[in-house]
């Protein structure tokens, strides 16, 4: 046994640390240029899809692409506490929890007008809804396998960054057209913007009061992430498995891990140094595994998408945008 698992080891070390590599890369390139670190790690990715073919990295980018997906995922636990959401009262939550389920029901409903199965709507409107390229990420990692699904996943992550970005340098400036206060300010740019770094660039920009709200209320968005990963699983078992594979379990183990972590982490005893060990390692695994899934991935296939799941994604976000402001006149 254990010779089997050194040799498995050994198996996978050139194409986990070639993941690392672009890891790190793709880091530096995001901390020197400001641009999402998830779409560098994409784009360094595909330019190194070679390494993915027949060959010695072949196996260690697939598990990175897999399994520190999930670890990563599960990681994101340690982000959030019950104290935070508490802090807020009910009316961010309310806005939260409507948003969230009405922006995935309708871009289900979207996908299926425009031609796509309606787990497709579920990733994109997951990405939009919840916590950008980390959502699309771990629901691809509950949602049934397909041929298209890595594709459909790459092209998410990469089409969420980019609307992400430009939303942190939009709506801040739409804040202001609208005149909102601090706190109003920060709960729209929590509820709307897609990735956690985006919501703060865009909510210290105005100012700490609207970045710490909005933080908090990005982190509350991050916590609905459980209860949707259940829902795409429950869609994956509810589909079944191919002939001779057991059914996937209702509750992921990485979605387990989220919630036990989330647990322990409210409870107050975790040092501030292990919370931020905890989430610089699911950054870390993150965006080894999105590395991973470029390196995976023919850009080919993704330029040939069209302009209609585009379409889909630039209007769930302007119709998430809406809803999260119509929420707030009807709860304030």
């Amino acid at each position: 046994m254990t010779t089997l698992t050194l040799a498995h080891g050994r198996s996978l070390f050139p194409g986990v640390m070639a993941c690392g590599v672009v890891a790190a890369a793709a880091t530096f390139l995001s901390e020197h240029y400001g641009a999402p670190v998830m779409l560098f790690a994409l784009l360094l990715g595909l330019a190194m899809n070679f390494l993915s073919g027949e060959g010695a990295c072949a196996p260690g980018i697939g598990f990175t692409a897999r399994e520190m997906l999930r670890v990563g995922v599960a990681l994101l636990g340690l982000r959030i506490t019950l104290a935070q959401v508490q802090q807020l009262g009910w009316s961010p939550v309310l806005i939260v929890g409507i948003s969230v389920v009405v922006t995935i029901s309708l871009s289900m409903l979207a996908a299926r007008l425009l031609g796509f199965q309606a787990i497709f709507g579920l990733l994109t409107g997951g990405a939009t809804a919840i916590c950008g390229a980390s959502a699309a990420l771990a629901l691809a990692a509950a949602l049934p396998a397909h041929p298209q699904k890595e594709r459909a996943t790459l092209f998410t992550v990469i089409v969420v960054s980019a609307l992400s970005t430009l939303a942190m340098i939009v709506y801040p400036m739409g804040v202001k057209a609208l005149g909102l206060g601090p706190s109003a300010a920060g709960i729209f740019l929590g509820g709307t913007i897609h990735d956690v770094a985006q919501v703060v660039g865009a909510g210290y920009s105005l100012s700490r009061e609207t970045g710490d709200i909005a933080t908090l209320v990005k982190l509350m968005r991050v916590a609905t992430l459980l209860p949707v990963i259940v829902f795409a699983a429950a869609i994956t078992r509810a589909r079944g498995a191919t002939a001779g594979t057991e059914r996937p379990p209702l509750l992921p183990w990485f979605a387990v891990g989220f919630v036990i972590l989330c647990g322990i982490n409210s409870t107050g005893f975790v040092p501030a140094s292990v919370q931020k060990l905890g989430t610089g390692l699911s950054q870390w695994c993150l965006v080894a595994a999105m590395a991973g899934i470029g390196m995976k991935t023919q850009l080919k296939d993704v330029i040939t998408v069209g302009f209609k799941p585009v379409a889909l994604m630039v209007g769930e976000t302007v119709f998430l945008a809406g809803l999260v402001l119509g929420l707030m006149k009807l709860f304030h």
